[in-house]
């Protein structure tokens, strides 16, 4: 959202939903509010998240979401040198589910532990949000980021490299106060290298109460932040359009979780939206789908014989 923060979700429908893991964030990044709204971070207790799970489970659920600002903090406040990692491990052993992921990550804390926890889990889907915010280096000093491009472009690669076939998800935003064209194409440039599966972004909105409004000046014109985002999400459509082409004529494990505009829908492990027709009740089954037809923003097909 244009806060950077995790918004408001809904579960889908009774197959998938959310479970939350670490109230606040530590950061204080300048454009968010969490930090004073939500207080600092403080992680639930282990077995207190995994007996959740296991409930769940029991009433039909079949995948969860970790959810907290900053997963990645997760465990930092606890007894023991526990993390996200050692977390996942728990929930992975929940035997009634079927898929587990983890929302919203931060570069300076995923951690080595954590990325090849998530590659040697078969439960824990290949998925990862990984908010980059800004391309250039000033903007992100500004934003107070606590990274440089190059650390960023890194610890992708590092993932990359540790988790076969895994998707990448970000966040960014543009517009923020001061931000040059020529800083903004550093986002474009970044967009363009990165090849994400997924891009969420905003344009740039003074919260009251943060650094920003405090300290900075929102002086990037609303139509410049507007063309800004436009020009964001054609180069990411393009981006999708050559990802997912190599999808075509693959068959993708779904997990079905309702119905919409008269077809199925669900997601693969790697996050990507999948319809396909059927006359049966399908919801919260895993089903099997060749894909034949791919577009940048879902996938369509037909159940594997």
């Amino acid at each position: 959202d244009p806060e950077g923060c995790v918004g408001p979700l809904t579960a889908r429908a009774d197959v998938a939903t959310y479970i939350p893991i670490i109230h606040g964030c530590d950061k204080f990044c300048t454009f968010c509010i969490i930090p004073y709204r939500r207080g600092r971070e403080v992680s639930r207790p282990v077995d207190e998240i995994v007996l959740e799970a296991r409930m769940l489970a029991r009433r039909g659920v079949k995948e969860v979401t970790l959810l907290g600002q900053n997963v990645d903090s997760y465990g930092h406040d606890l007894s023991g040198s526990i993390d996200l990692g050692d977390l996942l491990s728990a929930v992975n052993e929940v035997e009634e589910l079927e898929r587990v992921r983890f929302l919203t990550s931060h570069p300076n804390d995923m951690s080595d532990h954590i990325i090849d926890t998530i590659a040697h889990l078969d439960k824990v889907c290949e998925h990862v949000n990984l908010p980059f915010q800004a391309g250039d280096d000033q903007v992100l000093k500004n934003m107070r980021r606590g990274y440089t491009n190059d650390e960023y472009r890194a610890k992708i690669e590092r993932i990359r490299n540790r988790i076969p076939n895994v998707s990448m998800a970000t966040d960014l935003i543009v517009g923020f106060c001061g931000e040059t064209e020529e800083q903004f194409e550093r986002t474009l440039e970044m967009v363009r290298d990165m090849k994400f599966d997924k891009v969420h972004a905003a344009a740039y909105s003074t919260r009251p109460g943060t650094i920003a409004a405090r300290m900075m000046e929102d002086n990037v014109p609303h139509e410049e932040k507007q063309r800004r985002l436009k020009a964001i999400t054609s180069l990411q459509e393009t981006v999708l359009t050559e990802i997912n082409s190599i999808l075509e004529g693959t068959t993708q494990e779904i997990l079905v979780e309702g119905r919409k505009r008269g077809r199925w829908f669900g997601r693969n492990r790697n996050d990507k939206l999948v319809y396909f027709d059927e006359d049966i009740n399908r919801s919260g089954e895993m089903v099997t789908v060749k894909i034949e037809r791919v577009g940048p923003w879902s996938l369509q097909g037909t159940l594997a014989v």
